[in-house]
């Protein structure tokens, strides 16, 4: 062990203890030993590389004489660039990619409403003739009723999340054409749920977002695609056969009851199918309104005359 024993540290000036032992300074810390450099060849010109010293164990973190004075300020991590707000196009994504499994379970759990509401017709057909088991008329009453509201609560969950993400798609549309939308939010909004209303106004507004993210002029009728023509027909359909299943419902009497249990699993049959289609509307208007994806051009990467070939070459084209 070297002594330090009377030694003045180079920095404090200060000697040090009689029974000091080390290289180092016991009031600072500094180095007290004189250093030599000594300039050594590179390893190449050396030869034989010298084997690496094994690692010690690991002890512990370092430990010093006194606090030390160094540290990464009390602050988060911040990014050397502000952050660029999202666009219109990539929040109609994300919206999307939430919507369109929400609309795929309504459709199942509206084709099974339906399927429960054929059930309950069968029932009533047999009902006629002979005595029905009480099980069977129990449980077609819970599956009823429990897919009915199943489906009432999740239609309207998916319905705000849907008009959510027209909003976000018109916005989109309207950036990528670079025209202002034409109609408001709240005009959207109020042709969206006010009846009547909402049998024309969607289907508008959609084949309007087709038209502007398609890039067709701004003067020009929008002519809208045949998913979109299908959608818009079921779309209305249903907007109408639920009222109309409504209004029937006020009505008493037997063959009325029966009447309504055909027009229930009508309307079920019919949301299961709009819900269907609307996903495949959904993910249509997000990939128009998305940013375009580069398509990988070929390349040649060789020329060469094979042998035998004469003056025939060959080329080796890989996508870029």
């Amino acid at each position: 062990m070297h002594r330090a024993a009377g030694v003045n540290c180079p920095r404090c000036g200060r000697a040090q203890p009689p029974d000091a032992e080390g290289v180092f300074c016991v009031h600072c810390g500094q180095f007290l030993v004189r250093t030599r450099w000594v300039a050594l060849p590179p390893e190449s010109a050396a030869g034989s590389t010298p084997p690496a010293e094994r690692r010690g164990r690991y002890s512990g973190p370092p430990r010093y004489l006194s606090p030390p004075r160094w540290g990464f300020p009390a602050l988060p991590w911040r990014l050397e660039k502000p952050a660029t707000p999202p666009s219109s196009a990539s929040i109609a994504a994300g919206h999307a990619g939430l919507l369109v499994p929400l609309l795929r379970g309504l459709a199942l759990l509206a084709a099974l409403s339906g399927a429960a509401e054929i059930w309950r017709y069968v029932l009533l057909l047999r009902s006629r003739g002979e005595a029905l088991d009480a099980g069977q008329v129990a449980a077609s009453d819970a599956l009823v009723e429990a897919a009915s509201w199943v489906c009432t609560v999740l239609g309207v969950a998916v319905g705000v999340y849907l008009l959510l993400w027209v909003l976000r798609v018109i916005e989109a549309a309207a950036e990528r054409s670079g025209v202002r939308p034409a109609r408001s939010r709240r005009m959207v909004l109020i042709g969206w749920i006010v009846p009547v209303l909402n049998i024309s106004v969607p289907g508008s507004v959609l084949a309007e977002v087709e038209h502007a993210a398609l890039g067709r002029p701004a003067g020009q009728r929008p002519r809208p695609s045949r998913l979109l023509l299908l959608w818009w027909a079921l779309w209305a359909a249903n907007v109408a056969l639920s009222v109309f299943t409504v209004l029937w419902s006020l009505r008493s009497g037997v063959q009325a009851r029966a009447n309504g249990v055909e027009l229930h699993a009508l309307v079920d049959l019919l949301a299961a199918a709009t819900a269907v289609v609307s996903a495949k509307v959904v993910l249509w208007l997000t990939a128009l309104v998305g940013p375009p994806k580069s398509i990988p051009l070929p390349r040649v990467v060789s020329v060469r005359e094979p042998a035998g070939a004469g003056r025939a070459t060959a080329s080796t084209v890989l996508p870029r």
